[in-house]
């Protein structure tokens, strides 16, 4: 599927604001799954844009803004391809190994060392008693380890209710487990905590979803960026998950990048020097391209 991206990023401050230092993280990646053919990023005051990769190779463009300004805009356009499913490390889209050789590297020395930092908790995925007890329901079958991860998805899809207001960019498992409601953020750091609290690594990613021909010829619902996770099968490789659509991803997924948890893969952060009042506008646009 090939399809377009249009993200617009606006602050509008209530006094000149100046030495304003920013980071974004809304870059495509290329890889197996998706191939990014083309990507600008314009800001507003202009600024020179300091391009690099964090350390978990997700692009970052750094850019300064000095001179004082009363409204700072990011506008960022990219084009993407993706494979609609995703190839595993033998060449086909089943599960390279056994089930009982998936546990069995779970718990291998050589994994955990590999993935250590997808398998440790963080602030937004404390390992409570709370995500130990819901992940009772969860135990490992003998169909392995991607169909658990499916049941999972679909249980934390079941189990909560998708409330915008319920929560923010702050909250924790804990507080999601609690409200038994959330968002995109809140559903994929759910099941990364229940993942890692049996010892499976999972990492938090970001990207879009592209629902333009599923919203029944409407033009005027709104867009956003989205959050998903990916759960790494061992034989198999990094599967991506959305609880909050209750399925695998596919071909209508772009990502942008992967880490932790959300903190790791902000898509817009700085500070400034300045009022505290300000307003925040962000408008995004997917679209799918003719083939």
């Amino acid at each position: 599927m090939k399809i377009e991206i249009q993200h617009m990023t606006r602050y509008i401050y209530g006094d000149p604001v100046v030495d304003s230092v920013n980071e974004i993280r809304l870059t495509p990646r290329t890889n197996e799954r998706q191939s990014c053919y083309h990507h600008e990023v314009v800001v507003e005051p202009p600024a020179a844009l300091l391009t690099y990769e964090d350390f978990f190779g997700n692009r970052v463009h750094a850019f300064s803004v000095n001179p004082a300004h009363r409204e700072l805009v990011i506008r960022t356009r990219a084009t993407v391809v993706t494979q609609d499913r995703w190839p595993a490390a033998d060449g086909t889209t089943g599960n390279a190994a056994a089930p009982e050789e998936e546990l069995a590297q779970l718990q291998s020395e050589k994994l955990q060392d590999r993935y250590i930092e997808f398998l440790l908790p963080t602030e937004y995925t404390a390992d409570g008693a709370d995500v130990r007890d819901y992940a009772e329901a969860y135990p490992f079958g003998d169909d392995g380890l991607r169909a658990w991860a499916g049941r999972l998805c679909a249980g934390i899809h079941r189990d909560f209710t998708y409330d915008p207001s319920a929560t923010d960019v702050h909250t924790t498992v804990s507080e999601t487990l609690r409200l038994r409601r959330g968002v995109c953020q809140d559903y994929a750091h759910l099941m990364i905590a229940v993942c890692r609290s049996k010892g499976v690594p999972a990492r938090y990613v970001s990207g879009y979803h592209f629902v333009g021909d599923l919203e029944g010829a409407r033009a005027d619902f709104v867009q956003a960026s989205h959050a998903w996770l990916e759960v790494q099968i061992p034989g198999t490789g990094w599967i991506g998950f959305d609880p909050t659509n209750n399925g695998e991803v596919g071909g209508r997924y772009v990502k942008l990048g992967h880490g932790r948890d959300y903190k790791d893969i902000v898509p817009v952060k700085g500070v400034y020097f300045g009022t505290v009042e300000q307003r925040l506008e962000v408008k995004v646009d997917v679209r799918r391209l003719e083939d």
